[in-house]
């Protein structure tokens, strides 16, 4: 099936309820005006709009979905649950797509981010670190990668304790198939802006001094739907943004972000 092969006439009930009868104009508008935001967060920031690169996120929109989300000009898909994401690449391995997976990997699906994944930002071990170095080596392939910190300090989140960060950073170069890009967190789960800044603000102190140990570590993933325009004022070189591209999702959010229901 190609991108343009699926038309709205195959939509069901349900997709016309969560889509319309338009997907790919519904995420073209949504995509246009989330640049315009971005572009005015990076303008009060004193920042250059090309600093910062938005990752769309995916999951839980349907494979057959996302053909009209390309067709809108999304070429870069960021999922959590590497189950889902393979079955859509599977399904769309005709359209040239670049997957990251943003969530946290069991070990035991190491081998499959490494079949196709572009970027990884959720590396937060080094058990998955070698898992992932090994496998990477098997395929021929590398892999550009975020170190996650958990900034807010719950327990429910994943991520690297701020302290255990530099020692972290020190290890990396045992993995030459990992490329490090940056840091990544989850912020804190709020509509309180004050209570969510604190987290940006603490990982790119975290940045700043990890850069001296890795100059590769340059980048900031941080910042969704709720909460990317502070995270760009903050520095965020990546946001990942779902919903307001692509609508609300079906599935609870604790269901991706452990403690969601229990901080919002």
């Amino acid at each position: 099936m190609t991108a343009g092969a699926l038309s709205s006439a195959a939509l069901s009930q349900e997709d016309l309820e969560r889509f319309g009868p338009d997907p790919a104009q519904r995420f073209s508008a949504n995509l246009a005006a989330v640049e315009m935001r971005i572009a005015k967060a990076c303008d009060n920031a004193g920042r250059d709009r090309a600093s910062v690169r938005l990752l769309p996120i995916t999951k839980t929109v349907p494979a057959h979905i996302l053909r009209f989300a390309f067709t809108a000009g999304i070429r870069s898909f960021g999922e959590n649950k590497i189950q889902e994401t393979t079955s859509k690449q599977e399904a769309l391995r005709d359209l040239a797509i670049d997957w990251s997976i943003v969530g946290h990997l069991q070990t035991n699906k190491v081998k499959y981010l490494a079949r196709f994944a572009r970027e990884f930002h959720a590396l937060d071990s080094l058990r998955l670190a070698d898992l992932l170095n090994e496998r990477l080596a098997r395929e021929e392939r590398c892999l550009d990668v975020y170190v996650q910190v958990n900034t807010s300090g719950e327990a429910s989140k994943y991520g690297l304790h701020p302290e255990a960060l530099l020692p972290f950073v020190d290890m990396l170069d045992r993995f030459p198939r990992l490329k490090p890009r940056g840091l990544m967190t989850l912020a804190l789960f709020s509509s309180d802006m004050n209570k969510v800044r604190p987290c940006f603000r603490l990982l790119r102190q975290l940045r700043d001094r990890a850069v001296r140990r890795n100059p590769a570590l340059t980048e900031l993933s941080m910042g969704m739907s709720g909460d990317f325009e502070e995270a760009i004022e903050e520095g965020a070189h990546v946001v990942r943004v779902g919903q307001a591209i692509f609508g609300s999702r079906p599935t609870p959010d604790e269901h991706y972000w452990p403690g969601f229901a229990d901080t919002n």
